[in-house]
C-alpha cells in the first residue's frame, strides 16, 4: 500500500463526513447566501474551525464557478486548496545533528492519547536509514508506559533507559542523555508524565527536565513534540494552549485520526497555532503513524 493510500484508509470516517455533508448541502441547489450559511454551519460542526470556515465561505462566494462543470466538484477543489494553503508551511522534516549528538525529543501530552505508542511508532520512522535511537522512560508514574517503552525497544532494535517507578523524571532524562551521548546515539525521545489536571507540578517538571538537560547540552532539547488525540476534538485546541502555558512546543503529532469523522480539527489546529505538524495516526499498525504530508492530507480527506 502507498503512503497516499494509507492517508485515504486513514481519514475514511472524516472523508465520508465531509464529503456526504457538503454532498447534501450541494446537491441540487443554488449557491446562494443561504446555501453559503448552511455550508458555513456545516464546517464550524466539523471541527475546521471559526477562521476556516469564515474564510471558505468567503472563498465559496468569491468563486467563479464554470456552469458548465459540477458545483461540487468546485467546491471540494476550493476546499482542497485552501486547506493545502493552510497546512503546507507547517510540513516539517525531522533532522538529526551530526555534529551534536543525539537529537533530543521530549514527548508531552495527556494520559491516553497514545503517546507511547506514538513513541514506538517515531522511533521506528527515525530508526531507518542506520539511525541508533534510544528511549528516555521519565513517566515514571506509569508502570505500564515503561513496559510498553520496552516491548517497542526490543521490536526495533532501540536502547532504553529507565529508572524504578516513582523515581525523578529529570533523573531519568539526565541518565539518559548522559549515556546516548556517550555512545554517539542519533536520537533520544523522552516520555514525560500527562497529568494536565495538576498543572503546576507539570510545569515544574518539565522545568526540571529541561535544566538538567543544559547542564550536559545547552541546546537541548532539540524538540518538543505534543500528541494530540484526533477523537476529542475540540478539547484538542485546549490542550495545545495549556501545554503552551508549561513548556514551548515545536511540532505536533494526532493520533486516532482513523478512528473519528473529525479530522478537521488539524485545520482549526494548523490555522490557529501555525506549530509545525509532524506526523498522524491513523492506525494500530506499526507502519500507521506516516509523516505529515499536507498535500495527501488535503486529497484524502477531500477524496479527491
Amino acid at each position: 500500500m502507498g503512503i497516499f493510500d494509507k492517508f485515504k484508509l486513514g481519514l475514511t470516517k472524516s472523508s465520508k463526513s465531509l464529503s456526504s455533508g457538503l454532498n447534501d448541502l450541494i446537491f441540487k441547489k443554488k449557491i446562494d447566501q443561504n446555501t453559503l450559511d448552511e455550508l458555513e454551519d456545516f464546517l464550524i460542526q466539523s471541527d475546521v474551525g471559526v477562521e476556516s470556515a469564515k474564510e471558505l465561505r468567503e472563498k465559496f462566494n468569491d468563486a467563479k464557478i464554470d456552469p458548465n462543470k459540477s458545483e461540487k466538484n468546485e467546491i471540494f477543489k476550493i476546499f482542497t486548496k485552501y486547506i493545502s494553503e493552510i497546512l503546507k508551511p507547517l510540513e516539517k522534516k525531522i533532522e538529526s545533528i551530526d555534529n551534536n549528538k543525539p537529537s533530543v525529543i521530549l514527548i508531552a501530552g495527556v494520559n491516553g492519547v497514545g503517546k507511547t505508542t506514538t513513541i514506538g511508532k517515531l522511533g521506528k520512522i527515525l530508526s531507518q536509514n542506520k539511525k541508533k535511537v534510544a528511549f528516555g522512560a521519565a513517566d515514571t508514574f506509569r508502570a505500564a508506559a515503561v513496559t510498553q517503552l520496552e516491548v517497542w525497544a526490543k521490536k526495533i532494535n532501540a536502547e532504553i533507559i529507565k529508572s524504578e517507578e516513582g523515581a525523578d523524571p529529570a533523573s531519568v532524562a539526565y541518565k539518559a542523555l548522559e549515556q546516548t551521548k556517550k555512545n554517539n546515539f542519533d536520537y533520544l525521545i523522552i516520555d514525560t508524565a500527562g497529568r494536565l489536571q495538576n498543572k503546576k507540578n507539570l510545569m515544574d517538571e518539565f522545568k526540571k527536565i529541561t535544566k538538567v538537560l543544559k547542564k550536559i547540552d545547552s541546546s537541548a532539547p532539540q524538540e518538543t513534540f505534543l500528541i494530540l488525540d484526533a477523537t476529542t476534538g475540540q478539547s484538542a485546541i485546549n490542550q495545545v494552549e495549556e501545554f503552551r502555558k508549561i513548556t514551548p512546543i515545536t511540532g505536533i503529532i494526532m493520533t486516532k485520526l482513523d478512528g473519528t469523522a473529525k479530522g478537521g480539527i488539524l485545520l482549526a489546529i494548523g490555522r490557529k497555532f501555525k506549530i509545525p505538524i509532524i506526523a498522524l495516526g491513523m492506525g494500530e499498525k506499526e507502519d500507521d503513524l506516516q509523516i505529515f504530508n499536507s498535500d495527501y492530507f488535503s486529497n484524502a480527506l477531500m477524496h479527491l
